[in-house]
């Protein structure tokens, strides 16, 4: 049976100091009575049940420690492990803090640069915003996803990029009112029921935000790095050096930050105008130890196609 604090003779608690007396252990106390005892002679008869338990919660107290480091080891195991996508290669994900900057716009270009730049590789396109999905009105494509004989879901192919999104899934005007646990299970379709087949770079549009969605892509699917795009906003910049912090905590690199929306070009006079500020996001890249790997010119959201024009589609 352990030791009550009456059972502690009369001298040892007048001994102890008024703080001490808010001890909540019995091994710190058992500990200051052993030091005690040690001082006074008088009190040397329960020195021996006291060392007893001193001794014994003490390694308590060690043995808490050694839970402690276990569990530390066993929330590190319990983490997922990173596995490769099935025909990728690389996988690019382009992402943004603040909605609302072009990272959609810039995805798209990204992968149509790619794919132009070097035509002997396969560019693919992936939509991981579930709630806004923007990818299948930007490259003007309809339709549901074919099966394959292993339950797989075919991409949707425009311009030679392999497409797939949530948009593909559901109605266009159909909202998307998920919790959690279903985001993230949509995100593990898109990942891993897709034929993809042999693709050399996989451009991920991300979410805005540094939420569930993007810690998941992160920690599941080894990542070659990210795009963080921005306009020179400051409220924007705020939101971008957390996302750039975000991949920098799960170890995936930042290749760079393009700056969208940097400047207005009136199509009458030719005159520019910064009317979101100027070099807001080289400066966040400077002070980040990154590159700029581009700029935006906000005249490009102004200019509307002629009624006739028709894109190229495909419907399913």
């Amino acid at each position: 049976q352990l030791p009550m604090l009456h059972d502690i003779p009369c001298t040892v608690v007048c001994c102890l100091h008024p703080k001490d007396m808010a001890l909540s252990t019995y091994c710190r106390l058992a500990s200051v009575h052993k030091l005690v005892v040690h001082c006074n002679p008088a009190t040397r008869h329960g020195q021996d049940l006291f060392t007893k338990h001193c001794i014994r919660f003490q390694s308590a107290g060690s043995a808490g420690l050694s839970r402690q480091e276990k569990q530390k080891q066993h929330m590190a195991r319990g983490l997922p492990k990173q596995k490769p996508i099935p025909g990728v290669k690389q996988v690019v994900v382009v992402a943004s803090g603040k909605g609302g900057v072009g990272k959609s716009t810039t995805a798209v270009n990204l992968a149509l640069g790619i794919a132009a730049n070097d035509p002997s590789k396969v560019v693919g396109l992936l939509d991981a915003d579930v709630y806004g999905p923007s990818i299948p009105k930007l490259m003007n494509l309809r339709g549901n996803p074919e099966l394959t004989d292993k339950n797989l879901m075919r991409p949707l192919v425009n311009y030679g990029i392999p497409c797939m999104s949530m948009g593909f899934l559901v109605d266009e005007t159909a909202p998307i009112v998920w919790r959690g646990l279903m985001v993230m299970s949509a995100i593990e379709k898109l990942l891993r029921q897709v034929e993809w087949g042999p693709v050399d770079y996989l451009v991920v549009d991300m979410p805005p935000g540094t939420g569930d969605v993007q810690l998941s892509i992160t920690q599941n699917v080894p990542i070659a790095g990210a795009v963080i795009v921005s306009t020179p906003q400051d409220i924007a910049l705020l939101d971008a050096r957390r996302g750039a912090e975000m991949f920098r905590k799960v170890h995936v690199p930042v290749l760079g930050f393009v700056q969208n929306m940097s400047v207005f070009q009136c199509p009458n006079c030719q005159h520019q105008s910064h009317i979101f500020g100027t070099d807001g996001a080289r400066e966040l890249a400077r002070s980040l130890g990154v590159e700029v790997l581009g700029e935006g010119d906000a005249t490009a959201l102004h200019i509307a196609l002629p009624q006739e024009h028709v894109w190229p589609s495909r419907e399913v």
